[in-house]
């Protein structure tokens, strides 16, 4: 679109100049600012008013090779006609075009032979100008409480244009261009062109699409919005959106009348979003799709819920009278501890307009806002892989913001900036604000710097619509031009639907505390439905007696969107009152004959979001352990498959060594290190059939670069991942290792809503440095709440190594803090009877050797339930010279050192190097247990270390300061294991590691060296320790 520069402020200063030389517009322009200093090319400085042809320069302008829509000076512009009069072939293509195009038109139209180039080019300014600020004229507002300043570029006179110039008809053609500039319609008045741009760009919706640097994509736009009717509904399209309207509106009343103080955070104000959101799907469905994962906050959810996703509304109405939960005791009736009714997600496939299915999933949120956003993402894009969509056309993503939130939370970007990744991206994500014009209780202006709270959309390139959200037709066109445009250039797209909160954040809020205006006007407004009723007014087709027995109430005397769209249909005569009665009539009956149905509900056994988890164990239900151990054969076969490099290939010197010793390692079946230990899981999961993906920030070498998972050749740069060649025309996608972006929060979320998909995938996110547990509490409580298990493992390095505060801890006190289990009851640990790992909410290890890592990310599949893993991945232990396993610590066979089936086993770097200080010192008298799996507790190990040792001091050692790591959860629970065997009370735990600290460690590499030495040698010293206190 190189010709949209044309309105830069060169432009409007060469236009300025030029039309101050006319007497007649003197009086106007003096009012215009002064043009700021520009340097333009020095020839159209010099030129001056001449017959001929341009002079020769060293860069003549004939010859530049610029496109006619690069133009942007009117000096530029009469040059370039005379170069063209001298000689056609002087300039380039697209000039000669629009010449010709011109000069054959007025030949052709006596109206238009008056007409200059001049008049012309500013003609087509003036167009651009609509094309870009025509949104900043659309009435969008619907309270009319917005006041914006109409951009000066609108204004006719800027343009040498005055009212005698409004019936003279002007040439309009633009090769390449589409909608009003297109070939097929260049002769215009200047009263109609404007007539049509003030329609399609200053009405009820509102276009930004200029700012997208893709001809065909604007173009594609304009052909949509630069017609002479861009909308028009059969009655029976009418009458189906009256009906959705007619629902999302009695929806809401039906509930404000049942429970009058209950919080439900209701779309009042905005029901034109239900039957929008239905004409998208099915939209969509007709382009293609057949399933769509939606996210969003509270507002509206229940909404949504009930008339969108089709969650049976007895259920939603037994959840407002608190809900009944199952008996005690019967399988299949787990309910956790359950989550407000604004927050929970439900799954349904329901019919489309068109006669399609499409499967709808609405994604549980908590009261974090756009926290849902990425995981919609990750689980739209696993719904594809598993399908087989690999051209993303049937799984789609919708996500429902709130204007605040859309402008101020950071994870929003962040989910747009994944849109075009190549392992993240999902084929386009629609965007839907709904534009309260006010957050909690702050306004815009204090919310956010921009005009729009979606301009954060436009650094992707993505084409916005608003729309004024009490035009019921305009929001179903814009929403379904988004479905078009995302199955046409499966990219993003934004709608911005501007409505209006009939009350405050929740019903039992007072908004007129910090609104009292904006609130004056929603007391006294129409409702859409008002609105779309005296349309049908006007038309005289019905009274306004017949109107007024439509509703016997009119809530808060601001009048609904139904009745703005019962006020349009009644006067257009396409439907009449009785068959709005009827409609009324039923959606009544339904609610309440679901109403009554609720006081007897009871639920019913939990189904998941898809078929892949049919047969997979709640908490309350017991499940056979599963040996994690491999086949030594098929350890050896796929260990010299992914140690195996193509012979033309050529990496790093240093990478090859890597491989070569890799190779040696399953030679002889000896010294295998972390890094080999994880491809081996891997290789063996994608064996057995298992889809494994691995993401984070730059995994796929790994932060301390000892992964290389995917090797570049060091002549061609060619990439090369050993991982993807395990089985014999093995599937791209089926082992994916993705670098992300500079994300943490964002590509968590991804990751999490892909491993919520299918169970069968080991999915894994490793974090780069440091401190990292935002989100966490869709991990922690998922469960709980929603009744959604996962198996998302997360890789959080962690080690003290002197590396400073920042990069030391992952914070392993903050997982523990929120495990679920009760410190001082044992659970049932009888192998057959054990639930311990079911019951807890998450898994925290901190495993020492490549062999446990190995076995506990295996165990993540091979069992009947998923539960999230969090591991305190290691940094020095990567390349420990003690850190190392044997093959057979791997296979299936039992009875060798090491060999645990549960995958845990009797902390880390300090372990090792209080081994070397037992070694050095000869205590024989000192036992070291490593606590490998940490939560939940290993009570049946840990009393069977301190039966070994009847007689022997516990001491509790850690290399975390004593408010962190892992020493407030493993005290209580230690001495529970403890009392069960009469081995004493707290004070017989003794302490040793950092003294409390406000910083995870400190940044003085001598400092670290002398505290680890001290508790080193304190752990080993001959007297006893003391209780810390």
């Amino acid at each position: 679109m190189a010709w949209l520069r044309a309105v830069s402020g060169v432009a409007r200063s060469a236009i300025r100049r030029n039309l101050a030389q006319a007497p007649h517009h003197t009086a106007r322009l003096r009012a215009l600012p002064p043009p700021p200093a520009r340097s333009f090319h020095s020839t159209a400085l010099r030129r001056k008013a001449e017959s001929a042809a341009p002079i020769p320069r060293p860069v003549p302008l004939s010859r530049l090779s610029d496109s006619f829509l690069d133009g942007t000076s009117s000096v530029y512009l009469e040059e370039l006609q005379r170069a063209w009069e001298a000689d056609p072939n002087s300039v380039d293509e697209s000039w000669d075009n629009f010449f010709r195009n011109f000069v054959g038109q007025a030949a052709t139209s006596p109206g238009i032979s008056g007409q200059t180039i001049q008049e012309s080019m500013r003609l087509l300014l003036l167009v651009r100008a609509y094309q870009v600020n025509g949104h900043m004229k659309a009435k969008l507002d619907p309270l009319g409480l917005e006041e914006r300043e109409i951009p000066e570029d609108l204004d006719l006179g800027l343009y040498g244009f005055t009212d005698a110039d409004l019936d003279r008809e002007f040439f309009l053609g633009v090769w390449r261009m589409a909608g009003f500039l297109s070939e097929n319609r260049p002769v215009q008045t200047l009263r109609e062109i404007l007539n049509r741009l003030e329609q399609a760009y200053c009405g009820n919706v509102g276009y930004e699409y200029m700012h997208i640097p893709d001809r065909d994509k604007c173009n594609w736009i304009r052909d949509k919005i630069e017609m002479v009717k861009p909308r028009e509904y059969s009655r029976d399209r009418r009458e189906v959106i009256l009906d959705r309207l007619i629902w999302s509106t009695e929806f809401e009343n039906f509930l404000a009348t049942k429970w009058t103080v209950a919080k439900r955070f209701g779309l009042e104000g905005g029901e034109t979003l239900i039957p929008g959101m239905k004409e998208m799907f099915d939209r969509a469905a007709d382009l293609g799709v057949e399933s769509i994962v939606i996210g969003m906050s509270h507002r509206g959810r229940l909404n949504v819920l009930g008339n969108v996703v089709r969650k049976p509304l007895h259920q939603i109405f037994s959840e407002f009278s608190g809900g009944t939960k199952p008996v005690d005791g019967e399988v299949g009736l787990y309910t956790g501890t359950g989550d407000v009714k604004y927050h929970l997600g439900t799954s349904y496939d329901r019919p489309t307009r068109g006669g399609k299915r499409i499967h709808l999933s609405l994604v549980a949120n908590p009261s974090h806002l756009e926290a849902v956003d990425p995981v919609v993402i990750g689980k739209t894009r696993a719904k594809q892989y598993h399908s087989n969509d690999t051209k993303r056309m049937k799984n789609m993503g919708v996500l429902i913001h709130g204007d605040g939130s859309f402008a101020g939370q950071g994870v929003v970007y962040e989910t747009l900036h994944l849109s075009a990744l190549p392992n993240y991206t999902t084929g386009g994500t629609i965007h839907i604000v709904i534009n309260n014009q006010v957050a909690f209780t702050t306004d815009p202006r204090s919310g956010r710097s921009s005009q729009y709270c979606t301009d954060v959309a436009k650094a992707l390139n993505v084409p916005i619509f608003h729309v004024n959200g009490d035009d019921m037709e305009a929001v179903v066109h814009v929403c379904e031009l988004a479905a078009e445009w995302r199955q046409t250039f499966h990219s993003d797209v934004v709608v911005d639907i501007v409505c209006y909160r009939r009350f405050g954040h929740n019903e039992i809020d007072e908004p007129s505390f910090t609104q009292p205006k904006m609130y004056q006007v929603i007391r006294n407004h129409p409702s859409a439905l008002e609105i779309y009723q005296n349309e049908l007014l006007e038309s005289g087709e019905i009274s306004k007696e017949e109107i007024d027995r439509i509703r016997s109430k009119v809530i808060r005397n601001h009048p609904s969107a139904l009745e703005i769209y019962q006020n349009e249909l009644l006067e257009s005569g396409e439907i009449s009152k009785e068959e709005i009665d009827r409609i009324r009539s039923k959606v009544t009956s339904i609610l309440n004959e679901e109403f009554i149905n609720s006081k007897d509900y009871v639920p019913k056994r939990r189904d998941w979001l898809s078929a892949f988890w049919t047969g997979f164990k709640s908490p309350e239900q017991i499940s056979r352990i599963r040996n994690t151990g491999v086949r030594p054969e098929i350890l050896k076969r796929v260990g010299q498959a992914i140690t195996s490099l193509p012979e033309n290939f050529n990496p790093h010197r240093a990478v090859k060594k890597i491989f070569e010793q890799r190779g040696q390692m399953i030679e002889t079946g000896e010294g295998i290190d972390w890094a080999m230990g994880e491809a081996l899981a891997f290789a063996t999961l994608i064996i057995e059939g298992n889809h494994v993906r691995l993401s984070g920030q730059d995994v796929e070498r790994g932060t301390f670069s000892h992964r290389h998972s995917v090797i570049h050749d060091q002549q061609t740069g060619e990439k090369y991942c050993p991982l993807d060649h395990v089985l014999m025309n093995q599937d791209e996608e089926m082992f994916t290792v993705s670098n992300s972006s500079l994300s943490e929060f964002a590509v968590l979320g991804f990751e999490l809503g892909y491993s919520m998909e299918n169970p069968n995938s080991l999915v894994l996110w490793e974090a780069q440095f440091g401190d990292f547990s935002n989100g966490a509490q869709f991990l922690s409580s998922g469960e709980s709440k929603w009744l959604r298990q996962t198996g998302l493992v997360l890789l959080l390095p962690h080690g003290y190594d002197g590396q400073g505060p920042e990069h030391s801890s992952a914070r392993l006190e903050r997982f523990l803090q929120m495990s679920d289990d009760n410190p001082y009851v044992i659970p049932e640990m009888e192998p057959t009877l054990r639930k311990q790992i079911q019951e807890c909410n998450w898994q925290v290890v901190n495993v020492t050797t490549p062999a446990n890592y190995f076995h506990v990310l295996r165990r993540q599949i091979h069992r009947e339930f998923r539960k999230p893993l969090i591991v305190m991945s290691p940094k020095n232990l990567l390349r420990y010279k003690d850190c190392k396993s044997n093959l057979s610590e791997f296979d299936d066979l039992e009875g060798h050192p090491g060999f645990d089936k549960q995958g845990t086993r009797f902390k880390r770097l300090v372990y090792y190097e209080l081994h070397e200080e037992r070694k050095k010192l000869d205590r024989k008298d000192v036992a070291i247990c490593r606590v490998e799996q940490l939560c939940p507790f290993p009570y049946d190990l840990i009393q069977r270390e301190l039966k070994r040792y009847p007689n022997a001091e516990i001491v509790w050692c850690q290399e975390e300061p004593m408010n962190m790591g892992a020493y407030s959860y493993i005290t209580p629970r230690l001495y529970t294991a403890m009392r069960m065997l009469g081995r004493g009370t707290f004070e017989d735990i003794k302490y040793v590691g950092r003294a409390p600290s406000a910083a995870t460690a400190t940044g003085f590499y001598s400092v670290h060296v002398q505290e680890q030495t001290g508790l080193v040698q304190k752990a080993m010293q001959p007297d006893p320790i003391n209780h810390p206190h």
